[in-house]
């Protein structure tokens, strides 16, 4: 069943509810959505089988969460956020099926560009060395800035934000016009406000704000550890790596921003589904925040290990090698 035809079911479903509801003409709800009364007395009339039933049920869910989460989701997302919102069942191979007769599939996501290398001396060891892997909120966190631009003007945004790697969630987060110290240092002291005894250890990039004396000080006074990646190698931080790539996929790129305020709303709506609402599959298709919260009242949290992606392993390999 094609998308159009989903659309005509929903019209032929609608004006039999209102019918039944409110006990409006048939032939005037017919002609308001455009569709023949000959035709809905045929679909009225039909014998569908369970298969047939089961396929447009599903497809009626798809085309609502494509619209509802703004085409963000891949079949193996959809797969999850269906069955876990409705308690259904279906495979991943059966709605990617739907999803490709239907013609829906998530944003592309396009690559970031490199960042600002710092000089050796100012620069921390690689203490985190890819272990992304937390067993206890505010055991590894993990920071990065990343810009935005305002379509048709030479305004651009920054975002600094600082991410729990247990859960993923996003700590602390600054908007502003300029990428520069006051940035960086506005998002630590706000993720010190919130969790005033973490002591993680505590992972960026060689950006000039991680490595001024002033920064280094702070993190030495919170009792954190600090690491950095090695020099090009953007996947020692990876985690907020992807996190830019996940809000610029769902909610940056799809949609042009003409003005800043319009873009900073955006960005903090998005933040707050992002916590809130995004349910990851890795956490049983728990949001971040509601992972973070429940570990927080455990004397032992819930372990979460990282499923080994043989994909990028071979990715990683190939960077590695071509870095040599």
């Amino acid at each position: 069943m094609g998308c159009s035809r989903v659309r005509q079911e929903a019209k032929y479903q609608a004006i039999n509810k209102v019918h039944e509801e409110r006990k409006w003409s048939i032939a005037w709800l017919c002609s308001l959505l455009k569709v023949s009364r000959a035709s809905y007395y045929k679909w009225l009339n039909r014998d569908k089988s369970a298969y047939q039933k089961e396929c447009e049920e599903l497809m009626t869910l798809i085309v609502e969460y494509d619209e509802r989460f703004r085409h963000i989701l891949g079949y193996r997302r959809m797969t999850g956020y269906i069955n876990h919102l409705n308690h259904k069942n279906y495979s991943i191979k059966f709605v990617r099926h739907m999803m490709k007769k239907l013609n829906i599939k998530a944003i592309i996501r396009r690559k970031k560009n490199t960042y600002i290398v710092s000089k050796e001396n100012e620069v921390a060891d690689n203490i985190l060395a890819r272990d992304f892997y937390a067993t206890k909120p505010n055991e590894k966190w993990a920071t990065d800035v990343t810009e935005f631009k305002v379509i048709n003007s030479k305004e651009k945004l920054y975002l600094s934000a600082i991410i729990d790697l247990y859960d993923r969630s996003i700590v602390s987060y600054v908007i502003s016009g300029r990428n520069d110290n006051k940035l960086v240092f506005d998002t630590f002291k706000l993720a010190m406000k919130d969790n005033p005894d973490a002591k993680p250890i505590f992972h960026s990039d060689r950006g000039f704000q991680y490595t001024s004396k002033v920064f280094r000080y702070q993190l030495e006074q919170a009792g954190m550890i600090q690491s950095m990646s090695r020099v090009g190698r953007c996947i020692d931080n990876c985690p907020t790596e992807g996190l830019w790539g996940i809000i610029k996929s769902e909610m940056y790129y799809p949609y042009k921003f003409h003005s800043k305020e319009k873009l900073i709303k955006a960005i903090k709506d998005y933040i707050r589904f992002y916590n809130h609402e995004r349910l990851q599959e890795r956490y049983g298709f728990k949001a971040p925040l509601q992972v973070r919260k429940e570990a927080l009242k455990k004397d032992v949290p819930t372990q979460y290990p990282i499923a080994e992606n043989k994909r990028i392993a071979k990715y990683y390999a190939q960077l590695e090698a071509m870095a040599a």
